[in-house]
C-alpha cells in the first residue's frame, strides 16, 4: 500500500462557532475526508475509474479539487491571471483533471492539490467574509463567503463520490 497523501486524521466542525471559523472548519472538514478516501491505496487504485462510461477516479478527484481550489482562490479572490487552461485539462482535454490519470503520478497531483489548499487557507486568513474577489466569475463581484460555501458544496458532492469508489476498490466504507 502506498500512503500519497497528507495525514489521514480529521476535526470535526465545532458546534458553536463565529461564522469564518465554522465555514473554514467545514471546508477543512471535506478537505480532510478526500484526504481519508485516498489513504492507503496504491497508485493503481487511486486511477482505478468507477464504471464505463464514468472516468472518476479518487485520483481525478483530487485533480479536480485542485483545479477547484486554485479557480476560486487564486483566480477570483487573489487576482492572479492563470491563462485559460488549467494544470490539468485545456480546451483539447477540458475534463483532463478526471480522463487523463492513466499515466498520471498520484504522490505529484496530491502534492498540487495540498500546495492549493495550503495557498488557499493563506489567501483567505485575516478576510473579512464580505471581501470582494479581486476577479469577477461570469461577470459577478464574489466574495469570500460565497466562495467558502461553494467549495464545502464541491467538496460535499464530490466525497459523496468517493466513498463509492473507495468501497467499490476495497469494501471500505465509513468516514
Amino acid at each position: 500500500m502506498t500512503n500519497t497523501g497528507p495525514a489521514t486524521t480529521r476535526t470535526s466542525p465545532p458546534f458553536a462557532a463565529d461564522e469564518a471559523t465554522m465555514l473554514g472548519a467545514w471546508l477543512d472538514f471535506h478537505r480532510a475526508t478526500l484526504a481519508l478516501k485516498c489513504a492507503g491505496l496504491t497508485p493503481d487504485q487511486l486511477r482505478e475509474r468507477a464504471c464505463p462510461p464514468s472516468s472518476l477516479s479518487l485520483l481525478g478527484l483530487v485533480r479536480h479539487m485542485a483545479e477547484v481550489e486554485r479557480h476560486w482562490f487564486r483566480k477570483v479572490l487573489d487576482g492572479q491571471d492563470l491563462g485559460t487552461d488549467g494544470r490539468y485539462w485545456t480546451e483539447e482535454f477540458p475534463d483532463g483533471d478526471f480522463d487523463l490519470v492513466d499515466g498520471a503520478d498520484p504522490v505529484a497531483d496530491t502534492a498540487v492539490w495540498q500546495e492549493e489548499v495550503a495557498f488557499a487557507r493563506s489567501a483567505a486568513t485575516g478576510l473579512s467574509l464580505d471581501t470582494v474577489g479581486k476577479s469577477r466569475w461570469r461577470d459577478n463581484e464574489v466574495t469570500l463567503r460565497w466562495i467558502l460555501v461553494h467549495m464545502i458544496e464541491e467538496y460535499a458532492r464530490h466525497n459523496g463520490h468517493a466513498d463509492l469508489l473507495r468501497e467499490r476498490i476495497d469494501g471500505s466504507t465509513g468516514e
